[in-house]
């Protein structure tokens, strides 16, 4: 398993990560299993987030009940969360008191008495900035949160952010696949008139995140596009498939390694977020952690993933 120093921090992490959003109807040795088997294939990054599962922390609640990690063995996780997300709307909620309320809950779900990482999840377009710069010092003094990130934010937004927030943003976790990959496919197409490629959605957001040691976090790595299916083994694309195959057998590894590759090979040193519940496919996506993808292999699969490259 590959590992790097997070930017921003003292942590030394994997360059996969497990996510745990569908856990909550997963039995104790089920979830153990899952976890254990990631643990076991070098995977010691766990990825949370206040509003998945049932209700509030469901899927925090269920991994503390079904782990029941003693001190020691908390430390060998890195363990993040996310808050910013009201189930009831839905809506986005950046205020102090509301960070700092699902701060104190994610604690207590997952039974413990630091988060690693916190994330604030998506945009709030009414945040404001000096209330997000009082939760993070309040957090990160009492010693509940060691770094602070955000998800799925674009380069202006963190730049309000940033203007205000003392501490480093550490992570950008934003959606991710060779088949979903507009944040990297406009700046191959740059300037190409009439080419929907062209088109800039993100102001950047590859080349900011690596000019600011912002690390991004890829997550549905495996998804077509917005949870609309998996892009492995669908006949929706056959080519992009026949070329994963052939590289799958070429390097002996799954499908799934191949899928992650192609995130990993990218120099950005990317993180990947895993949402399968199944310990086999946890540990054919490991396998992906440090192929080595070759320049010709990477664009073959950007081509075949249906991309333009001039």
């Amino acid at each position: 398993m590959k590992t790097f120093t997070l930017p921003g921090t003292d942590m030394v992490v994997p360059n996969i990560v497990l996510g745990l959003m569908r856990i909550q109807d997963m039995d104790d040795d089920e979830v153990r299993t899952l976890v254990h088997t990631a643990r076991d294939a070098g995977i010691t990054f766990l990825d949370h987030a206040d509003v998945y599962g049932t209700g509030s922390h469901g899927c925090e609640r269920r991994f503390a009940e079904a782990l029941k990690l003693s001190p020691s063995e908390r430390e060998q996780f890195v363990i993040q969360t996310k808050a910013g997300i009201v189930k009831d709307g839905p809506y986005f909620d950046f205020s102090h008191e509301h960070i700092v309320e699902s701060v104190n809950g994610s604690l207590e779900a997952l039974g413990t008495e630091y988060l690693d990482i916190l994330l604030l999840h998506r945009p709030d377009a009414l945040v404001e900035p000096e209330e997000v710069a009082r939760a993070f010092d309040e957090l990160s003094a009492a010693g509940k949160v060691r770094a602070f990130g955000v998800s799925n934010q674009t380069p202006r937004q963190l730049d309000l952010l940033r203007k205000y927030v003392r501490q480093p943003i550490v992570a950008n976790q934003l959606q991710l696949s060779v088949t979903h990959a507009p944040m990297i496919a406009q700046g191959i197409a740059a300037n190409m008139q009439g080419l929907d490629q062209s088109v800039v959605r993100d102001d950047g957001i590859v080349d900011y995140c690596r000019l600011h040691d912002i690390t991004v976090q890829a997550w549905s790595p495996f998804q077509a596009g917005f949870f609309d299916g998996p892009f492995l083994g669908s006949p929706r694309y056959p080519e992009l498939n026949a070329v994963i195959d052939r590289l799958s057998e070429k390097y002996g590894v799954p499908a799934e390694a191949i899928a992650v590759a192609w995130i990993t090979r990218h120099p950005a040193r990317m993180q990947v977020v895993l949402g399968t519940t199944t310990p086999e496919r946890v540990e054919a996506a490991a396998l992906g952690s440090d192929l080595p993808l070759t320049r010709p292999e990477w664009y073959e699969l950007f081509r075949a993933a249906g991309y333009t490259v001039p």
